[in-house]
């Protein structure tokens, strides 16, 4: 394996895209490959914080963090400066860029040497409406951005297939590289004593469907069902979704907490609930399967990709009643949620390790590397 300078580019550093980044980071150190990062300064929590902090002194091509809006704007030219400054300095073989902007980052940057521009979307803007001002903007320069990649990689078949009838065909390379969970993961987590009967983890977003989610524990209560659940995360609708559970009474049922590792958020309920409105492959659906916990979902994105013959279980997304029922009937009957949870966790621990995601995208860059003669002869010629 040939030893790379490798650059990720990513705006906010939350949620699953930060834990692939990380995971991917660690893993490419360990494999030998000298590592850098630039990310969005104006977001993140105190988890991200002791991630980099814990990271930093690993990273041969150093961490740097810049402002990043998530909406775009005049200071998108200062970021995309910051990164070709970067980019300059650090001379890598690859520019992997995550997300919307940090995609567009990783391609639009100038480098003195060839180098590799390599783009996940995480979603990303292929979740954006696009008959929406803001979806037509971001999958417009999506399209025009496609000259400047290399390589394209796809947390699912389901992105791969969305990207090229939203936007088209990438003449690069392409690939599917399903997120991957560790072994670790795998064990069990036990409620806590104080744990409610349902627990969410996510960014507190609309596309997350957490509205829903409030809208069918408004309804259960009111058949005299006393469910309770936990809200573990933050994010821009979280004002909006405490004024909801006040509206309707619901303090006393549905408590709020700040984000967490994954582990210890699963221990505040007995019964994961991840109500998405549109997904990638998310990370939490993994390490909820991984960790053999009764879990509630929807069809939307990868989801289908992780469940695979298990599929039929999933709900349709954005309909209270539904979810209502699927919930009362969990509740009911808790054990009918176990042999299906193990069965998820089997083949979650047979196709989705974190060693394969590492691996399918360090042989995504040989391969792109290999299209381009100038930077394999150069490559080859230190190895």
């Amino acid at each position: 394996m040939l030893s790379l300078n490798i650059l990720h580019v990513l705006r906010a550093p939350v949620g699953g895209l930060f834990r692939h980044v990380t995971d991917l980071v660690e893993g490419q150190i360990a494999r030998g490959h000298r590592v850098g990062i630039i990310a969005d300064s104006m977001t993140g929590d105190s988890r991200s914080r002791d991630t980099f902090a814990a990271l930093a002194p690993k990273l041969a091509l150093g961490l740097s963090r810049t402002p990043i809006p998530r909406s775009l704007g005049p200071r998108d030219l200062t970021a995309a400066l910051h990164v070709v400054n970067r980019v300059r300095k650090t001379r890598p073989d690859v520019i992997h860029g995550h997300g919307a902007k940090g995609g567009a980052f990783a391609r639009l940057a100038f480098a003195r040497k060839p180098a590799i521009r390599a783009y996940t979307p995480h979603g990303g803007s292929l979740l954006l409406d696009p008959a929406s001002t803001t979806g037509k903007a971001y999958l417009g320069a999506e399209r025009l951005l496609m000259a400047r990649g290399d390589l394209y990689l796809f947390e699912s078949a389901y992105s791969a297939r969305i990207f090229s009838e939203r936007i088209g065909a990438p003449d690069g390379e392409v690939r599917v590289v399903h997120n991957g969970v560790a072994a670790n993961e795998f064990e069990p987590v036990p409620p806590a004593a104080d744990a409610t009967d349902l627990v969410f983890l996510g960014e507190l977003r609309r596309v997350k469907g957490i509205d829903v989610l409030i809208d069918a524990i408004a309804s259960l209560r009111q058949n005299d069902s006393a469910v309770t659940a936990t809200l573990v995360g933050s994010g821009p609708e979280e004002a909006a979704l405490r004024a909801q559970v006040s509206r309707l009474n619901l303090e006393h049922a549905i408590r709020f907490l700040p984000p967490m590792a994954a582990r210890d958020a699963m221990a505040h309920g007995r019964v994961m609930v991840i109500p998405s409105r549109a997904e990638s492959l998310p990370y939490v659906v993994l390490e909820a399967a991984a960790a053999g916990k009764p879990l509630i979902t929807t069809g939307v994105g990868g989801i289908p990709e992780i469940y695979g013959p298990q599929s039929d279980a999933l709900m349709t997304p954005g309909d209270p009643t539904v979810l209502a029922e699927t919930i009362r009937r969990a509740l009911r009957a808790p054990a009918a949620l176990t042999e299906p949870a193990q069965t998820l966790r089997a083949r979650v621990a047979a196709a989705f390790s974190l060693n394969a995601m590492v691996d399918g995208v360090l042989a995504g860059y040989v391969a792109s590397i290999e299209r381009v003669p100038a930077l394999s002869q150069a490559l080859l010629s230190v190895a």
